[in-house]
């Protein structure tokens, strides 16, 4: 999708620092397609289309995380605000703890998040294992499951601390991804994820 230039200007013009929820109501006024996701990382906007193979993934993570978190608790595209410069993600899925409650400006809280699951699309890969693993990690999301449909793997990120994983795990497809430790307190199957 491209800006028109004009509004390049008229987005300088107005002041020198631009906020999350300025970028985010721009947003909303432009004519984003049906089915395409829009976050923002590190102050950059991806705007990318979901796939059969994105959504299946999702949709199958959510299923079984349905035993744990009542349908309330779980999230897929759903803005939050993680700490580092200008990051509104809409991550694929989210788990809340329950008992979770909205910040004063009507957004979940990242400190109520205890999954995060993202589905790698190839235009926006180096989000989810560069950028966005830093922000859950300095947010102390405990569990971080990158699911790449591409090499047919998961990567598991635990222990939080610092701004980093201190425990990370590489899983083929069909191998279990075991949380029974973690606040999730259950384990996901992998091998009906479907592949690109």
């Amino acid at each position: 999708m491209t800006v028109v230039e004009t509004d390049r200007i008229e987005m300088a013009d107005e002041s020198d620092e631009l906020t999350l929820d300025m970028m985010f109501e721009r947003l909303e006024r432009m004519p984003v397609p049906e089915g395409f996701k829009v976050e923002i990382v590190e102050g950059t906007i991806y705007i990318s289309p979901q796939r059969d193979t994105h959504w299946d993934t999702i949709y199958d993570i959510l299923d079984q995380l349905r035993p744990r978190y009542s349908r309330r608790q779980l999230k897929s595209d759903v803005r939050i605000d993680y700490p580092g410069d200008l990051n509104g993600f809409a991550s694929d899925v989210i788990a809340l703890a329950e008992g979770a409650t909205k910040n004063d400006k009507g957004r979940w809280r990242t400190q109520d998040v205890e999954f995060v699951g993202e589905v790698i699309s190839k235009g926006t890969a180096a989000n989810d294992y560069g950028p966005k693993k830093a922000a859950y990690a300095t947010a102390e999301v405990p569990v971080y499951l990158i699911v790449d449909p591409y090499t047919a793997q998961c990567r598991l990120h635990l222990m939080p601390k610092d701004g980093k994983y201190h425990v990370e795990t590489l899983l083929d497809f069909g191998v279990d991804v075991d949380l029974t430790d973690t606040p999730v307190g259950l384990t996901l199957t992998t091998g009906a994820f479907p592949r690109d």
